[in-house]
């Protein structure tokens, strides 16, 4: 229980972010969709290809990212199948980023470094790329699909740079190239700039706390998708692996399931904003995500690490 409750001040900052998006965003009209151009287009991508140069790339580690990606991608199509059949109002192609990704990022960063140290820490960024490759590939396309026709979703797609940067990075990490230290200082400061204005968009979306649920059926679906399916999916491979396959030791099996319990990411509203598709609905339904997330995550951490 302390260590519960020591994870539960440290989530306390990160709903003070929210508190202060929404003041700039009711207040001060800050403009949460052109906060959400620089984070699509420069900062996730800058926090991207600094995250694969620090890591130790080995082949099994280069593998982490597909491995999540792939499991992402199974639950966006899957849920996105389901959510068709009972989501009427145009916002059901944002359920596979809703619930294939997560706030792995902005929210995950601060848990699994409280969890891990710094040493988990790197690991669980290498597994929190394949939700990010997601994001800005598969889940992208299917979010633009419900708003564009095929040959213009595949375009936007082609023009996110975050799959670009993660090739380039393997690429030059591969190569034996190390990010020079004077650049050092720049990088740190774009990763503090992704978790504060990551959190303080969902914040500036909302311009009311009346209705935040919107549209029931869809808050219903991604919070099952969220907080039952991913999780169970997570601990389902991870006694797989550690009973049958023996492939990855434990930190990664914590590091996967950290990410299946995060709540709905702050980049799809970023997304949903820049698509103009049910922005409203996806910035509520990540903010509940989010409250809920405060006692869900330290409750599911001391029952499973």
């Amino acid at each position: 229980m302390a260590a519960a409750l020591a994870l539960f001040l440290k989530l306390i900052p990160l709903y003070v972010t929210v508190a202060l998006g929404w003041i700039a965003g009711r207040y001060l009209e800050a403009s949460g969709r052109h906060i959400a151009g620089i984070m699509l287009y420069i900062i996730t991508p800058s926090v991207v290809f600094s995250g694969v140069m620090a890591a130790p790339l080995s082949p099994a580690v280069v593998l982490l990212p597909l491995l999540v990606f792939g499991i992402c991608s199974v639950m966006g199509l899957l849920h996105l199948t389901l959510a068709r059949k009972v989501i009427h109002d145009g916002s059901a192609s944002i359920i596979p980023l809703s619930v294939g990704t997560g706030n792995t990022g902005y929210f995950g960063i601060p848990v699994a470094l409280l969890l891990f140290g710094e040493e988990g820490l790197g690991l669980y960024i290498v597994c929190m790329l394949g939700t990010t490759l997601f994001e800005n590939s598969v889940g992208f396309y299917l979010a633009a699909r419900g708003r564009y026709e095929l040959r213009d979703a595949l375009k936007r797609v082609a023009k996110l740079p975050s799959v670009y940067a993660f090739l380039a990075a393997v690429a030059l990490k591969l190569a034996g190239f190390e990010i020079p230290d004077i650049f050092t200082p720049l990088f740190d400061n774009l990763r503090g700039a992704y978790s504060v204005f990551g959190m303080m968009i969902i914040g500036m979306s909302i311009t009311s706390f009346r209705g935040l649920a919107g549209n029931i059926r869809f808050t219903g679906m991604a919070f099952f998708g969220k907080f039952v399916s991913w999780p169970l999916v997570a601990l389902t491979l991870w006694w797989l692996d550690a009973n049958v396959f023996g492939i990855y030791e434990a930190a990664v099996h914590q590091a996967i399931f950290l990410i299946s319990i995060t709540p709905i990411a702050a980049n799809t509203v970023v997304i949903a904003t820049l698509l103009d598709t049910a922005p409203k609905q996806a910035a509520g339904t990540a903010l509940l995500s989010t409250l809920f997330a405060l006692l869900y995550i330290p409750v599911m951490i001391s029952l499973a690490l």
